[in-house]
């Protein structure tokens, strides 16, 4: 089946074009029986090779296995290589094959998201060098792009990139998960929109956005801090003239080195969004309880008056004590993780 036969409504590319697949479009292909001396095995994301052992695990499997993925144009196989090597192992002669009909670059993206997706996850220095290959290939993607096809947290990307920077071009504008294109420095869109509000505050957030090349969700904080007669830029988010070397890609601090500061809603929900994109935390129980505390938080952060007003009047100075209770538990726990973090780096 030609990739543009696949039902997704992304052009070729983009991290939400490879995670469409990934997640719908590519089951939907058709399944065909593949003898086995067509396929080639040429590469994979996994920096130790094949597991032989992982493959007797599945040679000794009953059931019948998933269809493996082929790039069509080459025979390469992208996903399933354990399951072909199972099924030679097994004497079998024939395989069942879903086709991919993209480009190469294409190709070795889905070998990385389906891997983090599904059956043996890669490792984390797996995921570390696909995220580095997918810079090389993709500077212009953010990090939450990279981060959730290489199956990673978009601050631990981050790092990544700076370790890589000075191999990377330089580019003013970066292209999120969304597949839209947005400026690497919002600053002068923060200004304008600072601007915009204030000559019109009724007008809409899209019709802002698409005058100071922001998103809409930037513009919702820029609304916010100006009602609160706040810079609409973020003072981390300045730069100073000491660091104007960051915006070229020759220096930047490490993230562990900024100073800690109050972010806004908007911003949570955005470190939010990717850790409930994370594999590694989706696909495991104690991550899903820890992402439904997180997004109780997360609802609290974004409408925290209304959430005042609808406690009761005798039950108001019982419930701040008890929320500046678990603030401090909330507290101990932000300083183990970092600190945990820190270890881990």
């Amino acid at each position: 089946m030609p990739a543009e036969q696949l039902e997704t409504p992304y052009a070729p590319g983009g991290s939400d074009y490879v995670l469409a697949l990934r997640d719908k479009s590519l089951n939907d292909a058709p399944v065909e029986l593949v003898h086995v001396d067509e396929l080639r095995v040429v590469s994979t994301p996994r920096t130790g090779g094949e597991d032989v052992e992982y493959t007797q695990t599945l040679a000794e499997v009953e059931s019948e296995l998933p269809p493996i993925l082929v790039h069509r144009p080459t025979m390469r196989v992208v996903d399933g290589v354990h399951r072909l090597r199972a099924a030679q192992a097994n004497g079998q002669t024939c395989i069942m094959v879903r086709y991919f009909d993209g480009d190469a670059t294409d190709a070795d993206l889905l070998a990385v998201a389906l891997n983090v997706s599904h059956g043996r996850p890669l490792s984390l220095e797996d995921r570390i060098a696909a995220a580095e290959r997918i810079f090389a290939s993709h500077p212009q993607w953010s990090d939450r792009a990279v981060a959730a096809v290489a199956g990673l947290s978009a601050r631990k990307v981050s790092e990544i990139r700076q370790n890589v920077v000075d191999t990377l071009p330089h580019a003013d504008r970066r292209i999120g998960l969304d597949g839209r294109s947005r400026p690497v420095d919002s600053s002068h869109g923060r200004e304008l929109a600072g601007r915009l509000i204030q000559e019109n505050p009724t007008a809409s957030l899209r019709a802002i956005a698409r005058q100071a090349g922001i998103s809409p969700a930037t513009v919702a904080d820029v609304r916010s801090r100006v009602m609160r007669g706040e810079d609409p830029v973020p003072a981390r988010r300045r730069r100073h003239p000491a660091d104007q070397d960051t915006a070229h890609g020759t220096a930047s601090r490490p993230p562990q080195q900024r100073p800690d500061s109050t972010r806004s809603p908007a911003e949570l929900g955005s470190v939010f969004d990717a850790l409930r994109r994370d594999p590694s935390m989706r696909l495991n129980e104690m991550g899903r309880h820890i992402l439904r505390m997180l997004d109780a938080a997360s609802r609290v952060a974004q409408d925290r008056q209304r959430f005042v007003e609808s406690v009761p009047a005798h039950c108001k100075l019982q419930m701040s004590e008890l929320v500046h209770g678990y603030a401090q538990v909330w507290e101990l726990f932000a300083r183990d993780l970092k600190d945990y973090g820190a270890e881990s780096a």
